[in-house]
């Protein structure tokens, strides 16, 4: 193993192996004639030897490659491994760049990773659109290390009043993504966004503040005069509307229904866990009007195609169909989705023969109270049935007295 001592015997050096080029320094030649620097030592805490790689010859020359092993050296003088010591200074630096990374860069990150356990991309854009419009201008590109109560304050405070709704969520996403930044390791330390025991001590209750949405809703008892102005129209709108208000649904399961879901001779609609608010299957008994009115729809009954055809080949009615249509009728002072509030008054007020349960169960409404929620068996189908029956009738006889 010959010893180069200058920059040309280094360079003219052919031979595969290891070349003395100082205290602990070689030149290693491999088969296929690349050349490197190797320091080698023996370990102040190993006691073994080992070899460290300084770098490719084609980029450092002998004398900072000498350098090099003696900034080494001093290291092993001090009873510390170099290998190691460099190991700690790169792990530093990832550390110091993870945080770096910036909250629109984890927000986006979190939200990957947490989509698969909701429910439908809806959710995951509903993340996106609020961040961007209220999170992302004013933290978006601050590293999440950043990120301090001011500066989530100065987020939510703007909007916790007059959008005391939307306000919170966004607070409880902001939470959520600096919760996931910190089990990623980018930050340790309080979360500033913690509302319990911090945020609360800055900002009003929401509850006290927040006014409580009442959709605009029908009287039961002019049920018959709306039934008959819709019956009076076409299309699959005003067939939608009036399926929707016979089942007390919501406008996103009567509008994304398909005909898969319909078993005609038992006359229950299924609606898959995936379309509910609730996350949970829901079985709907069908009355003679609403089999009549999927019977009247021309379809060749493709178990996947819409019931309710939207415009566009293959798809549903869209989310304002029934909002257009109650404005076309000149009704802009109710909403679809206040319908059910039209059959819970009613089912209060004249269907007294059923519990509070079946009226609940009807409208897929959740427990609240866990200990209530662990005693309910089943979901009441018959009972169910013979309500809406009951509404249908009652529906009927309005619907005939107002004719």
């Amino acid at each position: 193993m010959a010893k180069l001592n200058s920059s040309r015997s280094v360079e003219a050096v052919k031979d595969v192996g290891y070349h003395h080029c100082g205290p602990g320094l070689y030149l290693q030649v491999s088969p296929s004639g690349t050349k490197s620097w190797i320091y080698r030592f023996k370990s102040p805490v190993t006691k073994k030897q080992r070899e460290m790689g300084l770098g490719s010859q084609s980029v450092i020359g002998l004398a900072e490659a000498r350098q090099l092993a003696s900034e080494q050296k001093r290291l092993v003088t001090l009873g510390t491994d170099p290998i190691e010591e460099r190991k700690h200074i790169q792990k530093s630096k990832a550390i110091e760049r993870a945080r770096n990374v910036s909250f629109g860069e984890v927000a986006e990150a979190c939200i990957k990773a947490k989509s698969h356990e909701w429910r439908n991309a809806k959710h995951a854009q509903q993340w996106s659109n609020s961040l961007k419009q209220y999170a992302y201008p004013i933290l978006g590109e601050l590293p999440l290390s950043d990120i301090s109560t001011d500066l989530v304050l100065k987020v939510v405070e703007p909007i916790w009043i007059s959008k005391s709704e939307t306000a919170s969520r966004v607070r409880q996403r902001i939470e959520t993504i600096w919760d996931y930044g910190k089990a990623r390791n980018y930050v340790d330390g309080e979360n500033p966004a913690r509302l319990k025991g911090h945020l609360d001590q800055l900002l009003a209750k929401t509850s006290k503040v927040k006014k409580v949405r009442h959709f605009p809703a029908l009287p039961y008892d002019q049920i018959g005069n709306f039934i008959n102005s819709l019956r009076n129209r076409t299309g699959f709108s005003a067939l939608g509307l009036e399926f929707l208000i016979l089942t007390a649904g919501r406008t996103g399961e009567v509008i994304g229904a398909k005909w898969s879901e319909f078993d005609m001779e038992k006359s229950i609609w299924t609606i898959p866990a995936d379309r509910m608010k609730a996350g949970k299957e829901h079985r709907v008994p069908l009355t003679n009007r609403t089999i009549e009115i999927l019977s009247s729809i021309p379809s060749n009954r493709n178990p996947e195609d819409y019931v309710f055809s939207g415009w566009k080949q293959n798809t549903g009615l869209s989310n304002n169909a029934f909002l257009a249509l109650l404005k076309k009728m000149g009704r802009s002072d109710i909403t679809a989705h206040g319908f059910r509030s039209t059959f819970r008054d009613w089912a209060a007020e004249e269907a007294h023969q059923f519990s509070n349960e079946t009226i609940e169960l009807a409208l897929a409404h959740t427990i609240k109270n866990k200990a209530e929620a662990a005693y309910r068996r089943g979901d009441q189908l018959e009972r169910r049935r013979g309500l809406m029956k009951e509404w249908a009738t009652y529906i009927d006889h309005k619907v005939n007295k107002n004719a």
